[in-house]
């Protein structure tokens, strides 16, 4: 067997990975323009739609909204602060696949966007 017709097994075995195996949930937001949830090492989500992604779960991610709690300072005598909750927009961004941990499909069933 040739090394071309080896190259050609491994992109149709990547291929039919990214079909069924876990990153079918990225390959589905990409085809779709559904939106995700994915928790990332910080301690925050980031609710968004997939444009591109590799096999290293890097991500470049359009209209996500970043969600993280914050629990402010108490100051003297005072009781424990209640967290807040914040948010940002940002209209597009890389995503190292480092600190993805993990990514929900669609997760309030929001209805796909035309481009």
């Amino acid at each position: 067997m040739s090394s071309k017709d080896e190259h050609m097994e491994d992109k149709e075995e990547q291929q039919n990975e990214n079909e069924r195996g876990p990153l079918s949930i990225l390959k589905d937001s990409v085809d779709h323009n559904t939106q995700v949830l994915i928790n990332v090492r910080n301690n925050k989500k980031l609710l968004g739609r997939v444009r591109a992604y590799d096999r290293h779960c890097n991500m470049v991610l359009e209209n996500v909204k970043e969600m993280w709690t914050e629990v402010p300072k108490a100051g003297k005598g005072k009781k424990k602060a209640k967290p807040i909750n914040k948010d940002r927009f940002i209209s597009k961004m890389f995503l190292r696949g480092d600190s993805v941990i993990l990514v929900l499909k669609n997760p309030l069933g929001a209805p796909p966007q035309t481009v």
